[in-house]
């Protein structure tokens, strides 16, 4: 049963109107999840809300039953009423409001309005009170896509109604990190009529059911000193858990995980987090004087795990217990829940430890994450990334005004598509704590600062450059798409 039905409330305001950083760009944990802890109110450009009355099931003629759905908009910048609209999308995580990050630069330069749309399902904007496997059916790349169409549409002719114009587009720029950067490239190459183009940050687009490359990424990031302390204290861990299990996870507070698959996972997470956002010195500097002073390695890095991780950063080891993950009911921490499922339909993401020369344990294999999916949500779960990625075309994505963009550091930038092309640039920012989301997020992005700031990163010219030919590009996209009647292709 649909919390909404297919009349409007009342509640749902006529007014004008991200990554938001998953994390959280929105959200819980890091390396899996993609994205960051919430930020705090002071770290956003809006935080009201507004309603839309969005289709639940896009691809059924029959099933006529809608949800509220919840959205920003902020117009500070607005060159009303032609300005450019761009269109930041909310990814895997709930989304709490528009994130004052680089958007809002290059809002200021453009004189564009910026709103962001709730992924369905995440937040408040579930069409379900509960999230049973069953319930789970709607929630997709694909429907969420047509999300995005829908939601376009209704605002332009709000827009259009305000300003009492006849049949007017203004044009539209699409922006995501992460997940939603990929969703961010895919809007563009399925409904390209409808946008002038897009900005996909970290963009996952590759669906993987292996992901070895991730945890190579970790080490090469990790450097030559850092990585053979890391897969010693995988050794040792992989030891004691052999001897003494409780002794080992109480170390790490997380006596929780019985699973011994899901504490291994939390440990391999833990690490990933520091260098997918831009902080590797907070993990790898004591870790090496630990090495050279003789001390306990599984000490250093359980006082790492519990000062930084959880203390700083915000993770939480319920997220990677397989019992949490089962729950159903609908709560403010269900994204975990969501995100797996996705993750066990749809893309898999699966960060197994390569055969030789791994940081995490071998034990995180893909028997591991099949395991958990079938655990989590039932007999036939299973991701078909080869049908995701004939659908999207993957790496191969065939495009076009797309911008990719990838942090060197960042073991995501594997998934994304880092070939540069005429139509769909590519670029590569690279430094030091050069992470996930560098362009929009600086450096470092743990704890959380999303407003952008690049004078943090190891090489801030690295980043000013892209940032500059993003801004280039834009703007002869934009300069190419002019304010039309009608529905004009483009």
């Amino acid at each position: 049963m649909t919390k909404l039905t297919a009349t409007t409330p009342a509640s749902m305001s006529f007014a004008f109107f991200l990554l938001i950083l998953v994390v959280a760009s929105g959200g819980a944990s890091a390396s899996r999840l993609l994205r960051l802890p919430g930020a705090t109110s002071k770290k956003y450009l809006t935080k009201q809300e507004h309603w839309f009355n969005q289709t639940l099931d896009h691809f059924s003629p029959y099933d006529h039953r809608h949800f509220g759905q919840r959205y920003y908009e902020y117009l500070d910048n607005f060159r009303a009423p032609d300005g450019p609209i761009f269109l930041k999308i909310c990814g895997e995580s709930a989304c709490s409001g528009i994130a004052n990050d680089y958007i809002s630069v290059l809002a200021k330069k453009f004189g564009a309005a910026v709103v962001s749309l709730e992924h369905r399902y995440y937040g408040k904007s579930s069409p379900f009170k509960s999230l049973t496997t069953k319930d789970l059916r709607f929630l997709s790349s694909k429907q969420a896509l047509f999300d995005l169409a829908a939601f376009r549409q209704y605002y332009q002719d709000s827009l259009n109604a305000k300003f009492n114009r006849p049949n007017i587009d203004n044009s539209w720029f699409v922006f995501g990190v992460s997940y939603a950067g990929a969703l961010s490239a895919w809007f563009r190459l399925k409904f390209p009529h409808l946008t002038c183009g897009s900005l996909a940050s970290s963009a996952v687009v590759q669906a993987i059911h292996n992901f070895t490359a991730f945890d190579k990424q970790v080490g090469e990031s990790a450097g030559p000193e850092c990585k053979p302390v890391l897969q010693e204290i995988t050794r040792l861990v992989d030891q004691r858990l052999g001897s003494n299990a409780e002794a080992v996870k109480t170390l790490f507070n997380a006596t929780e995980l019985k699973n011994d698959g899901d504490f291994l996972y939390f440990l391999a997470d833990a690490a990933v987090v520091a260098i997918q956002y831009g902080n590797p010195d907070k993990l790898c500097i004591p870790l090496i004087e630990a090495k050279k002073a003789g001390a306990d390695l599984v000490e250093a890095y359980a006082t790492y795990v519990k000062d930084y991780y959880v203390g700083s950063f915000g993770a939480s080891v319920q997220t990677y217990n397989q019992e949490h993950l089962k729950k159903t009911t609908l709560t403010d921490d269900t994204s975990d829940r969501l995100w797996w499922f996705q993750v066990c339909t749809e893309v898999a993401y699966f960060q197994v430890a390569p055969s030789n020369d791994s940081i995490r344990s071998l034990r995180v294999d893909s028997r591991y994450h099949l395991d958990l999916c079938k655990n989590v949500f039932g007999e036939g779960i299973y991701p078909d990334v080869t049908a995701t990625n004939l659908y999207y075309g993957g790496t191969r994505i065939a495009g076009s005004r797309i911008i990719f963009t990838n942090g060197s550091q960042d073991p995501w930038r594997h998934a994304s598509k880092q070939t540069s092309s005429p139509e769909m640039p590519s670029f590569i920012i690279t430094c030091h704590n050069c992470g996930h989301g560098t362009d929009f997020r600086g450096c470092p992005q743990s704890p959380l600062v999303p407003e952008g700031d690049s004078e943090n990163c190891s090489s801030p010219d690295a980043v000013r450059r892209v940032r500059q030919q993003i801004v280039q590009t834009i703007d002869w996209w934009l300069s190419e798409c002019p304010t039309s009647p009608g529905r004009s292709s483009m």
